[in-house]
């Protein structure tokens, strides 16, 4: 049973997810640059948004932390790690610097793709690329320590 609820919830879980980008803004590049622009013509409205997901995730991190099960059986997997790296910080401004030329993270822009925004496509293309290049790198980098 649980076999085909897990991927039940999941789908229905991110269809939620893209209907709240697409209803808030979130998937639109030129809101979230309107919200990125403090020294022009700021527009605050994506605050709330963030307020929300930031309430919703919190209490949703409490819950999880206290369970070792999720509500369909599945084994809990919460990050293990709280140490700040130099990796984590490179990688936070490399995001930074990607939603602020692009208006678009990950998940935005994979809701940009499935509407069949330009954007969208080219962003994911540059985004996968970026991933396969990271990959390529963090597997170099461990076959050499392991050397």
């Amino acid at each position: 049973m649980t076999a085909l609820i897990a991927p039940l919830a999941a789908l229905f879980s991110g269809l939620l997810f893209g209907i709240g980008l697409m209803v808030s803004g979130m998937a639109n590049p030129a809101k979230v640059l309107g919200f990125l622009d403090i020294a022009g013509r700021w527009d605050p409205s994506l605050a709330f948004v963030m307020v929300g997901a930031i309430a919703v995730g919190s209490l949703a991190f409490f819950v999880a932390r206290r369970r070792d099960r999720s509500y369909l059986g599945l084994p809990m997997q919460l990050p293990a790690s709280t140490t700040i790296t130099p990796k984590l910080i490179l990688g936070s401004a490399v995001f930074g610097i990607g939603w602020g030329l692009a208006g678009f993270c990950p998940g935005p822009a994979l809701v940009a793709l499935g509407a069949g925004y330009p954007m969208g496509i080219g962003f994911v293309v540059a985004m996968a690329a970026g991933m396969g290049v990271f990959e390529v790198v963090e597997r170099a980098t461990a076959s050499r320590q392991r050397a």
